[in-house]
């Protein structure tokens, strides 16, 4: 997938990048993205301006819409299927 990928190894550097899933934090949900925006906190790291990234490397662009495709959540799976 493309993503806005932030690093810090030592230099701060945002790109747009091909992100591979095994780069991505541990998480229980897959969701195809739809749409997509960047958020004020997005807006704030992606210019390295102020302290709100906590673990790099990030994916910016968190607001998001679209079809979950997988998750092992048990309250998602329940609305789903009851």
């Amino acid at each position: 997938m493309k993503a806005i990928y932030l690093t810090k190894d030592p230099d701060f550097r945002a790109q747009v990048a091909d992100i591979d899933d095994s780069q991505l934090p541990a998480g229980n949900v897959t969701l195809r993205v739809e749409y997509s925006t960047i958020n004020y906190k997005d807006g704030l790291a992606i210019t390295n301006k102020s302290p709100v990234v906590r673990t790099w490397p990030m994916v910016a662009g968190i607001d998001g819409a679209g079809v979950v495709e997988a998750s092992d959540y048990a309250a998602w799976l329940s609305r789903r299927t009851g």
